[in-house]
Formats: C-alpha cells, structure tokens, sequence
C-alpha cells in the first residue's frame, strides 16, 4: 500500500479512538484498552499477560472552552494557523473529531501528517 495511504488510515485509527475517549469523558469516566505484554511470573519464566493502558486525549479544557489537536503518533498535526481547533463544550468535541477524521479520509490532512512523519524521521 501507498505510504501516505498507510499514514492516512493510521491517523482515522486514532482519530476513531479518540471519539470513543470522548464519549467516555462525556460520562465522567477513562477510556482504557488491552494490551499484551510479556511480564516474568514468581518463578523468573517470561509469560505473556494482558494489561489495560489508558488512552491520553487529544482535547483539553482552557479558556472556558475545549481545545481538540489531531496528533500522528505522539507529534501534534498543524491545523491552518494553529494546532488545535477550539470548541465551546465537551460535548462538541465529538463533531470537531468526525470533522477531523473526513478531513483526514478525503487527504486534506496528508502534508501536514507527511510533515510530522519528516520530523520524527530526522531524529
């Protein structure tokens, strides 16, 4: 597959979590998921065990409303002007993240995301 197909369905994968971290903020709660991981038991063996890990959001409360960034891994995308896209209540941050995700299934996201990949390459 095309890289910047492959960056494209990675960056809606997130943006898909974060809409479920959303509604989870909405009900006051953390949003968490399973991972495996390999971890050594009393006796020294290495076993493979499944820990949950909360999901950082990518919104925030300041300035008496809610801020939604769009993020590539852990590099903020550069929306526009700035890097975050402001919403009055939490319960809008629901539509800014569907506006994010069509923006990023119909491309309108791939410079920006090509310039966060660049930069977490130079390193």
């Amino acid at each position: 597959q095309d890289p910047t197909q492959q960056r494209r369905h990675k960056l809606v994968a997130g943006i898909g979590e974060q809409e479920l971290v959303a509604v989870a903020a909405l009900k006051g709660e953390s949003y968490e998921v399973k991972r495996t991981a390999w971890a050594k038991n009393e006796l020294g063996e290495k076993q493979l065990v499944e820990r949950m890990r909360k999901v950082r959001a990518w919104f925030f409360e300041q300035d008496g409303g809610w801020y939604v960034q769009c993020k590539y891994g852990n590099r903020t995308l550069m929306l526009g002007k700035g890097n975050a896209v402001f919403v009055k209540s939490l319960n809008d941050v629901s539509g800014a993240l569907v506006a994010l995700k069509a923006a990023a299934e119909a491309g309108e996201l791939d410079d920006a995301i090509g310039a966060a990949a660049q930069k977490k390459k130079s390193k």
